[in-house]
């Protein structure tokens, strides 16, 4: 059944006023990395949680819809959506020019900041700019200001990134010539060999990064160096969807506007990240 019959059938059942049972709803399936604290991440029990679990049960509610969520490895995510495995992506994922070459995106959810962790006693534990947020689509002149006042402490050390992301793009495009960048599969394999010594400093998502600078095996790392937004790290995050779901890329984009109308974003993002990462409108 197509997103517009399915989806337009739900709303039809609401509006008659019979209301929907849980049992008889259509269901969603949502994939997500499930390796990415506190975005979404695996409890010990094998249950999925964070920001974007709560998140999309709260846009499949609005939507009429069940989710089914499933996490899976994030080199895996668009191919199994477009090969039909699921119906939507929520796991960080940035737009991008070359992701949309690929797949279509929902209105953004989440603004992406991203920022350097390093061993606090290091020598790169005093980078330049440290808090100080740099957005690339308004200030690539300050970015590229920033990374040549690192240059010298940044020379011939080796950078951890995930392998296909924003930060991955980031490093190749401005610190490719200074640094040696090495690329995982995950977040908690490039922080390992962080604190194992093995690379000198990582790359990600500054909200990740700062919620493993709190857990116990991660005692030691900080935050260094300045926060980067926009320019290849995208627009905003977003829901990943197949080019051809036009409608349900119109029930997303309807059902994340009214969650940041009404304050669920802000509220989720708060409890979960610590902060609001509420996109501009």
């Amino acid at each position: 059944m197509s997103w517009k019959v399915m989806l337009g059938s739900v709303l039809a059942v609401c509006l008659s006023g019979t209301g929907v049972q849980a049992a008889e709803q259509p269901v969603l399936k949502i994939v997500t990395e499930g390796a990415y604290a506190p975005w979404n991440f695996i409890r010990p029990g094998g249950q999925v949680d964070g920001f974007e679990i709560d998140l999309a049960h709260d846009l499949c509610t609005r939507m009429q819809v069940r989710c089914e969520i499933t996490a899976q490895d994030w080199d895996g995510l668009i191919p199994s959506l477009n090969a039909g495995k699921f119906d939507a992506i929520m796991a960080g994922m940035s737009i991008t020019e070359k992701r949309q070459e690929v797949i279509a995106f929902s209105r953004p959810y989440a603004a992406p900041l991203n920022s350097f962790l390093v061993m606090d006693k290091g020598s790169l534990a005093a980078l330049p700019g440290a808090q100080a947020v740099i957005n690339l689509d308004q200030n690539e002149a300050g970015a590229k200001a920033l990374v040549e006042q690192m240059k010298p402490l940044l020379k011939g050390k080796v950078l951890g990134v995930q392998g296909s992301t924003t930060a991955s793009a980031f490093a190749a495009k401005y610190l490719s010539d200074i640094v040696e960048v090495r690329e995982y599969k995950t977040v908690d394999a490039h922080n390992l060999d962080l604190l194992s010594g093995r690379i000198d400093a990582v790359l990600a998502n500054a909200v990740v990064l700062k919620q493993a600078t709190g857990q116990a095996d991660m005692q030691g790392t900080k935050l260094a160096g300045p926060i980067f937004a926009g320019g290849v790290f995208g627009p905003g995050i977003a829901v990943g969807l197949r080019k051809g779901d036009s409608e349900l890329k119109a029930h997303f984009d309807q059902a994340i506007t009214a969650a940041v109308a009404d304050g669920t974003l802000k509220k989720l993002s708060e409890k979960w990240l610590k902060l609001d990462v509420t996109p501009n409108q």
